[in-house]
C-alpha cells in the first residue's frame, strides 16, 4: 500500500432543508437528506447515517482483513449498530457514542475469533480517527 491515499466525494443541492440531494463517492451515487430529528424530510441517508455506516463497515472490513491473513475460517459476520447524538459540555450536538453488536458465526476457533474481533475494535483506523466513544459487544458461534 502506498500512502498518502486520497478518497473523494461530491454533493450538491438546491436550497431548503426539505430538499433531498444527491451525493457520490467512488462513482457510486447516494440519495441524501436531513433527518427528521433535525427537522428535515428524511427518506434518504443523512450525514449521521453515513457516519454510523462508516464506523460499522470500518469494523467489518478490518475484521475481514485480519481473518483472511490469520487464516480464520468463519461463515458470516454481521453488525447491528447505533449512533447516539447528545450534547457536549458546550451544549453542542456531537456524535457521542457508537454501540455495535458484532455477530460472527460458523467460526472454527472461537477464542481466536474473539481475539481478532477485540483487536479490530482497537485498531480500525476510521474507528480510531473519531472522538466518538465506540463500544462493541461480541457474539461468536461455531
Amino acid at each position: 500500500m502506498n500512502y498518502p491515499m486520497t478518497f473523494k466525494a461530491s454533493s450538491s443541492s438546491l436550497s431548503g432543508i426539505s430538499t433531498h440531494w444527491q451525493g457520490e463517492a467512488s462513482s457510486f451515487p447516494v440519495g441524501l437528506s436531513i433527518p427528521p430529528e433535525f427537522e428535515g424530510p428524511g427518506g434518504a441517508l443523512s450525514p449521521e447515517d453515513l457516519f454510523c455506516l462508516a464506523l460499522t463497515n470500518c469494523f467489518l472490513a478490518t475484521f475481514k482483513v485480519y481473518a483472511q491473513y490469520s487464516k480464520l475460517s468463519y461463515g458470516e459476520i454481521s453488525l447491528t449498530s447505533e449512533l447516539v447524538i447528545d450534547l457536549d459540555e458546550n451544549k453542542r450536538p456531537v456524535m457521542k457514542k457508537f454501540n455495535s453488536l458484532v455477530k460472527i458465526n460458523g467460526v472454527s476457533q472461537i477464542d481466536r475469533a474473539l481475539m481478532l474481533a477485540k483487536k479490530t475494535a482497537q485498531s480500525g483506523f476510521i474507528l480510531n480517527s473519531v472522538k466518538t466513544e465506540c463500544h462493541f459487544e461480541f457474539e461468536i458461534q461455531p
